[in-house]
C-alpha cells in the first residue's frame, strides 16, 4: 500500500465542498474511519470538476443512520447505501464491502446478485472495479491511499480492471459500459486485459441486467457531457445492440446532432432531457413501425400512435423507460407533422402544448441534419425556421403571422406539407380502374409493395452482412455454419431479426452521405 501526502498531489482540503467535508467529519468525530472514494478523487487529480463526491467509512448503514439521525436515509437492496444530506447536497456514503460469503449472493454465471457483506478498507479496494476508482482520501488527515498504483494508471491514462478482468465482468457487466463511459470522459485507453472483455459471451451476459438498471446506465452516459466521443465506442464495441432495439449499424446524422447539442447545453449549464436523445435514436424505427401501420390503410393519427407504441414497448424490453419518458418520446414524434403543416387555426394551440418546445427543437434538427432525404420521413416545409420567429414575435405579431400564414395557404404556398400525408391515397386513386372500388386497388397494391419490398429485402439486404450490427452478425454466421452450441439466438430468431434489421438498414440515413454532412444552422 502506497501512502502520499495530498499536498504533494496538489489535494487541498480548502477546494473541496463543505458537504463532503462535513460528513467526513461528522463520522470521524463520531470515532468511525471515512475517507472520500472514486470519481471524486480521480477528477480532482486530473483538474476536472467532479460532478459529486461519494464517501466511504467503516461504520455500518444503521450506525451511519445513527450518526446523522434525519440527515440520513438507507436505501437499496441489491447494494446498500446511505443517502446523507449536508445542506442541500446528497452524499452518497457506503460501507466497506468484503468478498461474498457464499454461492447464494451470485447466479450460476457468477453474478453478483447482493452485495451487502460488510469488510475493512483493504478488502473494500478489491471489491472497487477499475484502479482509477480505487483512491481514498482522507482530507482531514492530509493522506492518500493507493492500494493498486492508481496513481501510475492515471498518469499513464490507462483504465484497468481489478483483479481477474473475466470474473470482474462475470460478477457485473454493467462494467463494460462504464469502461466505455470513462473512456469518453476521460480520453483514457483499456489496458490489454480489459479490452478483451468485449466479446459476444459478456454482452449476452449484459442482457441478463434488469431493464431498470440498464436505464439508469444509460442516463449516466446520456447526461454526462461526451456523448460525442461515446457514441462510436457504443456502436463500435457493439454495446449499442444491447441497448437499443434493432439499432442502425451506426448513429444518424440527426442522432450525432443531437448528441452535439446535448454536450453543449450540458457545457453550458443548461438542463437536458434524456428522452429527447431516445427520441432520436428510435426515430427511424418510428418511421418504420408508421410506415407498416400505413400500409394496412390506418389512418394516419391511429397509425401514428400505434407505431409510437410498438416502437415502445420493444425498447422496454432492453431498458425500462419510465412512463413519463416515454410519454415525452410520443409526443414529440406525433407532433412533426403538426408542426410541419400546421393548420392556421391551430397555431396557437400547437405552440401551447407543453412538448410545444421538444418537439419544435427536434423539427428544426431535423431540418438541419437532411432528414427530409429519409424515403419514409415527411417533410418539414422548412416550417423550423417560421416557428422559430414565430417564439419571438408578442401577441398582436403573432396573430399577424397566423394571418399571413393563413393567406400563404390560400394562395397555395406550404402545398407541399399538407399534400405529403396525403400522397399515398393520391397514388392509389390515380392506380384505380373502372372494375375495382379503390379499397380493393389499394389492398391489392399495398399487398403487392409488401412483396416487392420483401423481396428487395431478401435480395439486397439480409445477404449483406454489413447492414447487421457486429453481435447478430456474427450470430447468423454462426447458424449458417450449423453451431448447435446453445447460443442466445437460435435459426428463426436470427432471420428474424436480420430481417427487420435489413429494412431500417436499407431506410438509414445513415448509409448515405447526410453522415458528416454539416448543419445548415448553428
Amino acid at each position: 500500500m502506497a501512502e502520499r501526502a495530498a499536498k504533494q498531489l496538489e489535494l487541498n482540503k480548502s477546494e473541496l465542498p463543505n458537504s463532503i467535508t462535513e460528513v467526513i467529519a461528522t463520522l470521524t468525530r463520531a470515532g468511525f474511519d471515512a475517507y472520500i472514494v472514486g470519481g471524486g478523487v480521480r477528477d480532482t487529480l486530473l483538474g476536472l470538476r467532479p460532478k459529486d463526491f461519494d464517501a466511504v467509512t467503516d461504520a455500518k448503514p444503521h450506525e451511519i443512520k445513527d450518526v446523522f439521525g434525519k440527515r440520513c436515509r438507507i436505501i437499496g437492496r441489491r447494494f446498500q447505501l446511505a443517502h446523507v444530506y449536508s445542506g442541500r447536497e446528497l452524499i452518497e456514503v457506503a460501507t466497506f464491502r468484503g468478498p461474498p460469503t457464499n454461492d447464494a449472493n451470485t447466479n450460476q454465471d457468477g453474478m453478483i446478485l447482493r452485495d451487502n457483506v460488510w469488510g475493512d478498507i483493504q478488502q473494500d479496494f478489491s471489491r472497487r472495479d477499475f484502479s482509477i476508482n480505487a483512491l481514498y482520501y482522507q482530507p482531514l488527515k492530509g493522506i492518500v491511499h493507493d492500494f493498486c498504483g492508481a496513481l501510475d494508471d492515471i498518469d499513464n491514462r490507462i483504465i484497468r480492471l481489478l483483479g481477474n478482468a473475466p470474473v470482474r465482468i462475470e460478477e457485473d457487466p454493467v462494467r463494460l459500459l462504464r469502461a466505455l463511459r470513462f473512456k469518453a470522459k476521460l480520453g483514457f485507453e483499456f489496458d490489454e486485459a480489459l479490452s478483451a472483455q468485449f466479446n459476444d459471451g459478456n454482452w449476452a451476459l449484459l442482457e441478463q441486467i434488469s431493464p431498470h438498471r440498464l436505464y439508469d446506465e444509460t442516463q449516466k452516459m446520456f447526461t454526462g457531457g461526451y456523448l460525442v466521443p461515446l457514441l462510436p465506442l457504443l456502436f463500435e464495441s457493439g454495446a449499442i445492440d444491447s441497448l437499443i432495439i434493432y439499432p442502425p449499424s451506426e448513429p444518424s446524422a440527426l442522432v450525432n446532432q443531437v448528441a452535439i447539442n446535448t454536450d453543449k447545453r450540458i457545457a453550458a449549464g443548461k438542463s437536458i432531457n434524456p428522452a429527447f436523445f431516445y427520441a432520436a435514436l428510435l426515430w427511424e424505427n418510428y418511421l418504420h413501425q408508421l410506415a407498416k401501420a400505413k400500409k394496412r390503410n390506418m389512418p394516419f393519427a391511429e397509425a401514428q400512435m400505434h407505431a409510437a407504441g410498438k416502437v415502445i414497448d420493444r425498447q422496454r424490453i432492453k431498458t425500462a423507460i419510465p412512463k413519463f419518458a416515454e410519454q415525452f418520446i410520443r409526443d414529440i414524434w406525433i407532433l412533426q407533422p403538426k408542426l410541419a403543416a400546421p393548420r392556421s387555426k391551430q397555431i396557437v394551440q400547437l405552440s401551447e402544448h407543453p412538448r410545444f418546445r421538444a418537439g419544435f427543437d427536434f423539427l428544426l434538427l431535423r431540418e438541419q441534419c437532411g432528414d427530409a432525404e429519409h424515403p419514409l420521413s415527411e417533410s418539414t416545409n422548412d416550417m423550423g425556421d417560421w416557428w422559430q420567429t414565430y417564439q419571438t414575435l408578442s401577441e398582436q405579431e403573432q396573430q399577424q403571422a397566423i394571418d399571413e400564414f393563413d393567406e400563404n395557404i390560400r394562395r397555395g404556398a406550404y402545398k407541399k406539407g399538407q399534400r405529403g400525408r396525403g400522397r399515398n391515397r393520391q397514388e392509389s386513386k390515380t392506380q384505380t380502374t373502372d372494375n375495382a372500388t379503390p379499397n380493393q386497388n389499394s389492398t391489392k397494391q399495398n399487398k403487392a409493395d409488401d412483396r416487392a419490398e420483401k423481396g428487395r429485402n431478401d435480395q439486397t439486404m439480409v445477404n449483406d452482412s454489413s447492414n447487421i450490427p457486429a453481435r447478430r452478425r456474427r450470430a447468423a454466421s454462426q447458424s449458417k455454419a450449423g453451431r448447435t452450441d446453445g447460443g442466445r439466438h437460435n435459426v428463426q430468431q436470427v432471420e428474424q431479426d436480420n430481417n427487420e434489421l435489413a429494412q431500417l438498414q436499407q431506410l438509414s440515413l445513415a448509409n448515405k452521405k447526410t453522415i458528416g454532412k454539416p448543419a445548415s444552422k448553428a
